[in-house]
């Protein structure tokens, strides 16, 4: 699957290189490429499309990604300093205390990685929409604009919606639109092309089930973006999934997230990536201590780096086993000996014990805190990434999003149905810890919201009065670090309300980030996002 013959591969790299020749400002393209010039058949169809997918590893996994940008903010992850001093600029710091503006990277790189992306789709698309017998190649890759927009609407919400080949155009200044007319396109689009999308089950590639998924996601958090409420649009994508896209849930949860997941029954959408070829899937490095090198016999040293948040952690029941993708406890080498702190000279020869504890974002001893662990780290890996593909959506996304509506709409048994089959792999130790009451789903949320340090609450908030704070919970225990957290607790009403860690609301505005000030700068159609 994950393997492109030499052909493709070359192929790839020959339209990439056109596509990213148009983007010089400077250069006038006289030629365009058609059928006559590549042929259509399979082979080639699929190596021209690869760059439009291949983006997608630098969407979520360059440096400041999409991870970054959806879980540093949130409640759940944290990269807080360390004694070595690495604190990347404070720009960490600024996720977590909701006080970044528009010079802040992570949004700025979401920003442009999501903009060339669509630079390169819809130069592809008008090229595919001159040549004949492309099948549904057309529609495959406007679902995947879509897509991109709905990161876009997400994020910053009042966007300029491009869909000619104009990015690259020298002096082109698109107007910005609202979140409202950007979620408009990208339901339009999506119910278009949908009917006509395959069916078909290829690994990495957009078809009906992911197309269904963005437009389900779109239409959950439709209260935020247009205000109104789409809970059946939502349940009516997610059901035809579950009725007629062949999926199922891992029997082993940790299955979803191993060297070679490509082959999950689980994933509905997957970023491929490859250590050697495609992406840089680094969370291994950002999250453990230097150490930890020996442990997995790394052939280059971790950063530090970021770890779970206790109040979040002390939420788990502890015969959930999903608590296992946190790295915790003392850390021994792949031979079975200690490993050591290595930061603080008063503890090299300490035995590095990832503890729950940690002080605040601004301080914390090397060991504190337990470690980022869900994707399987494949030992004896000589760069700093790791192959594991990246479930963007999951059956289970979809199980929990059907969950979800039947609560908010009032039938809360229906709901506490399905999130008991999704907890049921969780506790096969204890299967009767898996039921969950429609009754609790109601309740609110066990974390206990308020300021933290060194393990003491400054601050208690509770989190008693979160509607339906249980299924919240739930949502984390499921997805905590894959890049959830943010939107799951914008649509709860928590992100800008509720305190954690070092962390205090900081302004409603905080639910979208501003427009970067290099994009500002250079098209005067654009302004600041409200509140910034």
């Amino acid at each position: 699957m994950k393997t492109l013959n030499r052909k493709i591969f070359i192929a790839s790299f020959f339209l990439l290189s056109f596509i990213c020749s148009c983007t010089d400002l400077d250069e006038t393209p006289t030629d365009v490429l058609t059928d006559k010039d590549l042929g259509n058949s399979p082979e080639i169809l699929q190596a021209l499309t690869a760059p439009v997918y291949t983006s997608l590893t630098n969407v979520m996994f360059g440096w400041h990604g999409f991870f970054d940008l959806q879980e540093e903010c949130a409640d759940i992850i944290v990269t807080p300093a360390r004694p070595n001093g690495w604190v990347d600029g404070g720009t960490y710091k600024a996720m977590h205390m909701h006080t970044w503006n528009s010079f802040q990277s992570q949004p700025g790189a979401l920003w442009s990685r999501v903009y060339n992306a669509l630079n390169i789709l819809n130069s592809a698309i008008g090229t595919y929409e001159s040549m004949e017998d492309v099948g549904t190649l057309v529609e495959e890759l406007r679902a995947l604009r879509a897509f991109y927009y709905y990161l876009l609407l997400d994020n910053f919400g009042n966007v300029p919606i491009v869909t000619e080949d104009d990015l690259s155009k020298k002096d082109f200044l698109p107007e910005q639109n609202t979140r409202a007319e950007v979620f408009d396109f990208i339901e339009s689009e999506l119910l278009e092309v949908i009917p006509v999308l395959s069916e078909e089950k290829v690994y990495g590639k957009m078809n009906k089930w992911a197309a269904r998924m963005v437009l389900a996601k779109v239409y959950l958090n439709a209260s935020v973006y247009i205000g109104q409420t789409k809970w059946d649009e939502a349940i009516e994508q997610v059901d035809d999934i579950i009725t007629n896209g062949g999926f199922q849930l891992e029997s082993n949860y940790q299955s979803n997230f191993i060297v070679e997941n490509e082959n999950s029954d689980e994933q509905i959408f997957s970023i491929v990536f490859d250590a050697t070829r495609s992406g840089w899937f680094h969370y291994p490095w950002k999250t453990l201590h230097p150490s930890s090198a020996a442990t997995y016999d790394l052939g280059s040293q971790p950063w530090g780096g970021s770890c779970a948040i206790p109040q979040f952690i002390d939420t788990y029941d502890e015969d959930d086993s999903r608590l296992n993708i946190w790295i915790r406890g003392p850390q021994f080498a792949s031979d079975g000996s200690p490993v050591y702190n290595s930061m603080d000279p008063a503890l090299v020869n300490v035995q590095l014990n990832y503890t729950k504890q940690i002080g605040n974002v601004d301080e914390t001893q090397e060991y504190e805190g337990y470690r980022v662990g869900k994707f399987e780290i494949e030992r004896g890996v000589t760069g700093n990434a790791i192959s594991n593909d990246v479930p963007f959506f999951r059956y289970a996304d979809a199980l929990m999003i059907k969950a979800e509506c039947l609560l908010r709409k009032g039938q809360a048994d229906a709901a506490a149905e399905i999130v008991t089959t999704v907890r049921q792999r969780a506790f096969s130790t204890d299967p009767d810890k898996a039921t969950v009451t429609g009754a609790e789903l109601q309740e609110g949320s066990k974390y206990n919201y308020g300021t933290y340090k060194a393990g003491v609450m400054l601050t208690t908030e509770g989190g008693d009065d979160i509607q339906y704070g249980r299924f919240l919970d739930e949502l984390g225990y499921e997805f905590a670090a894959e890049f959830h957290r943010r939107q799951d607790l914008i649509r709860f009403g928590v992100f800008t309300s509720k305190s954690w860690l070092t962390h205090v609301p900081n302004g409603d505005h905080r639910i979208i980030f501003d427009i970067p000030q290099s994009v500002l700068d250079a098209n005067p159609n654009l302004s600041h996002n409200p509140g910034y």
